[in-house]
């Protein structure tokens, strides 16, 4: 499954981006420092520089994705969008 997150102008150099998984009440990081985080780490991967990319997704996977963008130069700094996913 690809989750985008599109970013449509940024005069911030190098904006960080960071995707969080939001299941049960209970937040945690899938891509956090520029790196894949926890069973993320073997099956999934960044495209394009923000669209997030889970491969073998399971009824696990299920949950609300996050992808936070932060770009201080900017004039809006922080910016989020949320995804749900469900897997059948």
């Amino acid at each position: 499954v690809e989750l985008s997150c599109i970013i449509k102008s940024t005069v911030t150099p190098d904006p960080r981006i960071e995707w969080k998984k939001i299941r049960d009440g209970e937040t945690s990081y899938v891509f956090f420092g520029n790196k894949m985080q926890g069973d993320f780490v073997t099956r999934a991967e960044i495209l394009s520089r923000t669209s997030l990319v889970i491969k073998n997704t399971t009824r696990m996977d299920t949950a609300t994705y996050r992808c936070e963008v932060a770009a201080p130069s900017d004039t809006k700094t922080i910016d989020e969008i949320n995804i749900q996913l469900t897997v059948q």
